[in-house]
């Protein structure tokens, strides 16, 4: 029997048990009265029944299930940091020419509040995350993200990233530039114009990859102290940083 049957059966069940039960009470106290009273007030509440069911309950186990597909996917982020997102930044950062106006602001530290988060992800969408090209070694690089480059596929594939888009954005700019620089045999003699394109795809990323670190801190601040902690010791725009405890 399948799940449509069985409902219509469990349905069919319930309603001839009424019928017997409401036959019963009648052939005992021969009230009719009284079963209609007690009727119409279990149809009356039927409405607020399915108010409290269909709307608050759910809405309730809804908010539970999204609390849960985000802790996991924030779990996803993390190893994305842990293994490639937080080396690409710091590396990037450390070419960007104008770099000394944002650090100062990006010494997350315990004492933030949403506020100091919010304040900082508006002046970052003012920054205008430049990187010098000439100065990057593309090589490195393309060796880094081609040593990861089955962990990121697999990212990818992660169905939860289909709740955070600006993620799967971050994602999908480093695939292509690890694509882009596969395609290049070397990097020396290439031409200004295919400099400049890369320059355009390196600095997406960054753009994409600064918020995205933001708002991660922020998670981490709020919900896991331990995590957050070591996040702080490694801060990628801190030159002093260091994961010993001092």
């Amino acid at each position: 029997m399948n799940d449509r049957q069985w409902l219509i059966a469990f349905g069919a069940g319930l309603v001839i048990l009424s019928v017997v039960l409401y036959a019963l009470h009648f052939l005992v106290f021969h009230d009719l009265y009284h079963i209609g009273i007690y009727t119409l007030g279990d149809i009356a509440f039927l409405p607020l029944e399915v108010l409290l069911v269909a709307l608050v309950f759910h809405q309730v186990l809804a908010s539970r299930d999204r609390r849960q597909r985000m802790d996991k996917l924030n779990m996803v982020i993390g190893a994305f940091f842990s293994t490639v997102g937080t080396q690409l930044l710091t590396y990037i950062s450390n070419n960007d020419p104008n770099l000394d106006e944002i650090r100062p602001l990006l010494m997350v530290t315990d004492t933030w509040t949403n506020e100091t988060f919010r304040e900082v992800a508006k002046r970052l969408k003012r920054h205008p995350c430049r990187v010098r090209i000439e100065d990057v070694d593309l090589d490195a690089i393309k060796r880094f993200l081609g040593s990861h480059e089955d962990f990121l596929l697999r990212l990818l594939e992660n169905p939860l990233l289909l709740e955070h888009e600006k993620f799967t954005e971050l994602l999908r700019a480093v695939f292509h530039f690890n694509e882009e620089l596969q395609r290049r045999p070397g990097f020396p003699g290439l031409p200004e114009t295919d400099l400049t394109h890369l320059a355009g795809d390196l600095e997406r990323i960054y753009g994409l990859l600064i918020r995205e670190w933001l708002d991660y801190m922020r998670y981490l601040q709020k919900n896991y102290p331990y995590l957050f902690s070591l996040a702080m010791r490694t801060n990628p725009f801190d030159e002093t940083a260091s994961a010993i405890v001092g």
